[in-house]
């Protein structure tokens, strides 16, 4: 089975989308000098390319691609070629307008944007998959080609009839029987039983709340729809080129396929990452991303996409300060991606995406933009030999799962404030302030080679998953679990005694008598017990009685719930009630995680540095504006600079050092 490994042969990719469509042909040699000049090594060509090979049904015309893979060949660049079918021509809609998208509502999306297709159509399956075939027919053997590159951003959503039918294919495979969906959906509930498949739908546009049950299978489906597309196109490719390693490229924690179904599908784990420059919290956003991207993978992974300055889909798109493109680049690197990549390459000068930066901006090859960007391609070319393919490996992993998300975000819930991706977002914060490198995991996932498992959030675990945090911690592993978690099963059925009863023994918990969701400006006060600082709470609170089983970490003060536990303890699992506020969070996580054994990276690091160890080098990322010293154990040499370093190192606003011990040299 091919891999990344593969295609960077000891190197970093580094390139970016190249549409080379939009310009005319005597601009491309001049792209193919300017790429080798900022160290470009591979391109990604062919992304919304399909009028250009197919201008009317059937036709094929691919001289224009054939020169330009040739010419990306003679200037010693990979290509990662992708099939052009997440953008079908405007003759496809209008010839085949059962091939668009419709909304809950019924009502058609239009082509003359793009991803403008039913994944459910086999009109659009077959002129897909006869596109692929071709393609993948003439290039497999090309010498430019690294990767395939599938589809891009699988995002379309459709309630059409096609997928009415599709639907109730892939219910029956999940169901069996009608009585049987009746019973996992609880269609007793407001008269929604079912007599036949037939009388089955997508949820359209209702008249009130739709069947939460019906939705969350509505989300498995649509993940697992758009992956047969991804899938059959993927084997076509594979068939002609078993050699050649396949890729689809996630958004980032984006809730509309599940990335762990799909990244066992991929030979390479792609994402896009688009982190606001003007966040305070953009690089642990940065950081968690390449987090879950690396877990997903299992090793090392690939950026698809990133911006080198400003996107162009905020409402205020600021560009990136000087420095914070290559801080961010080396950050993924330094967790675990062996591709660095942009869209796109040279900035466009019409289209909807016109002002999105690329690493050719409109100010050419004398903007800072593509200076920084010539920096960082040689930079990667120093480092590639040292950590390519190189592992990144953490103590602690935090669950996370798409069934969960799915389930526990829909309406009719105890508190519309409550986002999942926030809730995680902040135990991620906690964890890489503290200096912990954090993994993700499935929560059905063997965990046995984590010292701490934290579990932010999940509203939805199933029998299998419970029993696998129970044997986790009766093994000696540390669980620090938050609210709302272990409610429903599978089904979206509440458990019996609203949080499932292996959980509550688990915690030392007897009752869970209320949810005390709170408002966007409340919060709870809690008084932690010796060692531990009274906190602020946000979010969410709990009406807890615990067992006398465990000890109360922390205690509400004042409101319905004064002198309730906000946090308890029993042994190794930790509950947490309420999503403390940034600084008591980290604290929590680090005290539990120094109890079971986890050590920080580095101690003691300045604010607003990072430590990351990728194999033998040590990545330091200082994400601050000012100098900070950084004291080392031992003599270090510096892989981007050559400088050898005596136990200090000084790091100037975002800056980087990849440090080797002398030692190990």
């Amino acid at each position: 089975m091919p891999s990344l490994r593969d295609a960077t042969r000891g190197r970093i990719l580094f390139g970016g989308d190249y549409n080379p469509e939009q310009w005319p042909e005597e601009v491309w040699a001049e792209d193919a000098r300017l790429m080798r000049e900022a160290g470009v090594n591979s391109v990604t060509v062919g992304v919304f390319s399909w009028t250009m090979i197919e201008p009317r049904p059937g036709a094929r015309e691919f001289d224009w691609l054939d020169r330009l893979m040739d010419l990306m060949h003679a200037h010693g660049i990979g290509v990662v070629l992708a099939t052009p079918t997440s953008s079908p021509p405007p003759w496809m809609g209008a010839r085949h307008p059962e091939t668009l998208p419709r909304a809950e509502d019924g009502s058609v999306i239009w082509y003359g944007s793009r991803q403008h297709f039913c994944a459910s159509s086999p009109v659009y399956r077959r002129y897909a998959a006869a596109l692929t075939e071709d393609l993948a027919a003439r290039y497999a053997d090309h010498p430019a080609l690294t990767v395939w590159h599938i589809n891009n951003e699988y995002c379309t959503h459709c309630w059409c009839d096609a997928t009415a039918e599709h639907f109730r294919r892939w219910l029956a495979g999940r169901h069996t029987t009608v009585a049987a969906l009746n019973e996992a959906w609880g269609t007793a509930f407001w008269s929604q039983r079912y007599d036949s498949w037939a009388e089955i739908l997508p949820p359209r546009k209702a008249q009130y709340l739709h069947n939460p049950a019906q939705l969350l299978d509505f989300r498995r489906f649509t993940s697992d729809a758009l992956m047969e597309c991804y899938v059959a196109e993927r084997d076509i490719v594979a068939r002609h080129s078993p050699h050649i390693p396949v890729t689809t490229n996630f958004m980032p924690l984006w809730s509309g396929q599940d990335a762990w179904a799909w990244s066992a599908e991929e030979d390479i784990v792609s994402v896009d990452i688009y982190p606001d420059p003007r966040d305070p919290q953009g690089g642990q956003y940065n950081a968690m991303l390449a987090d879950m991207t690396r877990s997903q993978a299992g090793g090392p992974w690939m950026v698809m996409e990133q911006a080198a300055g400003p996107v162009n889909w905020r409402a205020v798109n600021h560009p990136k300060p000087k420095g914070l493109n290559r801080l961010w680049s080396l950050q993924a690197v330094a967790r675990g991606a062996d591709a660095i990549c942009y869209f796109q390459w040279r900035q466009s000068r019409q289209g909807a995406e016109k002002f999105h930066s690329g690493m050719l901006s409109h100010a050419g090859e004398r903007g800072r933009t593509f200076g920084e960007v010539k920096r960082l391609g040689a930079e990667l070319e120093l480092i590639g030999p040292e950590v390519s393919g190189s592992a990144v490996t953490g103590d602690v992993a935090i669950l996370h799962d798409w069934d969960a998300w799915w389930a526990g975000t829909q309406e009719g819930r105890p508190s519309s404030l409550l986002s999942y991706p926030e809730v995680v977002q902040s135990w991620h914060r906690g964890l890489w302030e503290s200096g912990v490198t954090t993994g993700f995991a499935r929560p059905e996932a063997d965990l046995s080679a984590y010292r701490m498992v934290a579990v932010p959030h999940l509203y939805l675990l199933t029998a299998a998953a419970i029993d696998n945090l129970v044997a986790y911690v009766r093994g000696g592993g540390t669980l620090v679990c938050g609210f709302f978690t272990g409610i429903a099963d599978e089904d979206d059925r509440v458990r019996p005694g609203g949080m499932d009863s292996r959980l509550r023994e688990l915690f030392g918990i007897r009752t869970v008598h209320e949810w005390w969701p709170l408002d966007a400006d409340e919060a709870v006060e809690c008084e932690g017990s010796p060692g531990i600082e009274g906190f602020e709470g946000h979010v969410w609170s709990e009406e807890l009685e615990p067992d006398g089983s465990a000890e109360t970490v922390a205690t509400y003060r004042g409101g319905e719930l004064d002198g309730l536990p906000a946090v308890l303890r029993k042994d190794t699992a930790w509950y947490v009630s309420t999503l403390p506020a940034p600084e008591a969070l980290r604290a929590l996580l680090g005290r539990a995680a120094g109890e079971a054994g986890v050590r920080p990276v580095v101690a003691d690091l300045p604010a607003g540095v990072e430590a990351v160890r990728r194999g033998d080098v040590l990545f330091l990322l200082h994400h601050g504006r000012g100098r900070v010293t950084v004291t080392l154990p031992g003599p270090h040499i510096d892989l981007l600079t050559g400088t050898k370093t005596d136990g200090t190192v000084e790091l100037d606003r975002y800056g980087v050092a990849a440090l080797r011990s002398v030692t190990a040299a």
